[in-house]
C-alpha cells in the first residue's frame, strides 16, 4: 500500500488482471496498472450497481468504496445545488454516479453526482448517452477521497466537463475548465455567477448544527431573500 492506496500490478503471465471487491476498504483506493479498455469494461460489469467509484485513463484503473461521511457531504451538496436551481427556476437534470466514458479517448469515471444545466434541453428526453455525440454534464460534484485527484481532473477535462465541484477538508472548490483544457479554481460558478462559492460552503458547515431539513429550508429562505433584493442569475 502506498500513500493509502493499494497498488496491484498484474504479473506478466496473467492474461487478465483480477478484481477482488472483497479487498476494498471504505476510502482506500485500489489501483491497477496495465489494464486494457476491454478489461475496464469487464470490471464495470462486475461492479454493476454497487456503490463504488472508478476512474480509468490510459491503462490506469482506480476503484474506491466511498465512506459514510463522504456520502453525507455529497447528499448535502447535491441538495444545495438542486435547491438553488429550483429557486432560480433553472431547468436541471441530475444523474446518480453513472459512468461517463469515451472509448476513443480511453478514459472514463463516475462523479458522485452529475448535473445538466445549460445542456439540459438537449438531454431532456434521452434515455441513453453517447459522449461522442452528446454533450457531457455541465457539473460534476464529488467529495475528494483519493490521493490521485490530479488524474481525475485530467479525465474530467478530457470528457469536456465545464465544472467540477469538489468538497474536501470542509472546503468547497469549484474547478472551471479553460480553453487550454485545464481547470482553474474560481470564486463563482459560471452557472450560478451571483453566489460566491464561500456562501455554499458556509451552509455546508451548518450541517453540524442543524438537521438537514432545517438547513435546506434556511438555504432556500436565504436564496429567496437574495432574489427579492434583486439578485438574478445574470449577475
Amino acid at each position: 500500500m502506498q500513500n493509502g492506496t493499494a497498488v496491484l500490478n498484474p504479473p506478466p503471465s496473467a492474461s487478465k488482471p483480477a478484481l477482488d471487491l472483497d479487498r476494498l476498504e471504505p476510502g482506500v483506493p485500489l489501483h491497477l496498472t496495465n489494464v486494457s479498455w476491454d478489461d475496464y469494461e469487464r470490471f464495470l460489469e462486475i461492479i454493476g450497481d454497487r456503490p463504488i467509484r472508478t476512474s480509468f485513463s490510459d491503462g490506469e484503473f482506480e476503484i474506491v468504496m466511498p465512506t459514510f461521511v463522504h456520502g453525507l457531504w455529497i447528499s448535502l451538496l447535491a441538495r444545495l445545488l438542486q435547491t438553488l436551481a429550483d429557486e432560480l427556476e433553472m431547468d436541471i437534470r441530475s444523474l446518480d454516479p453513472v459512468t461517463m466514458r469515451r472509448p476513443n479517448l480511453r478514459k472514463g469515471l463516475e462523479a458522485d453526482r452529475w448535473f445538466y444545466l445549460t445542456n439540459e434541453p438537449s438531454m431532456r428526453c434521452k434515455t441513453t448517452l453517447n459522449l461522442e455525440t452528446d454533450p457531457p454534464p455541465d457539473v460534476a460534484i464529488e467529495a475528494e477521497y483519493t490521493s490521485t485527484s490530479g488524474r481525475r481532473m485530467q479525465i474530467y477535462a478530457a470528457l469536456g466537463v465545464p465544472e467540477a465541484w469538489r468538497y474536501r477538508d470542509e472546503r468547497l472548490a469549484v474547478h472551471q475548465l479553460q480553453e487550454n483544457e485545464e481547470y482553474i479554481i474560481v470564486e463563482r460558478s459560471q452557472f450560478f455567477p451571483m453566489i460566491p462559492v464561500r456562501e455554499i460552503e458556509r451552509f455546508m458547515h451548518l450541517s453540524s448544527q442543524m438537521a438537514e431539513r432545517v438547513l435546506i429550508k434556511s438555504f432556500r429562505d436565504w436564496v429567496r431573500q437574495q432574489i427579492a433584493a434583486g439578485w438574478t442569475n445574470s449577475k
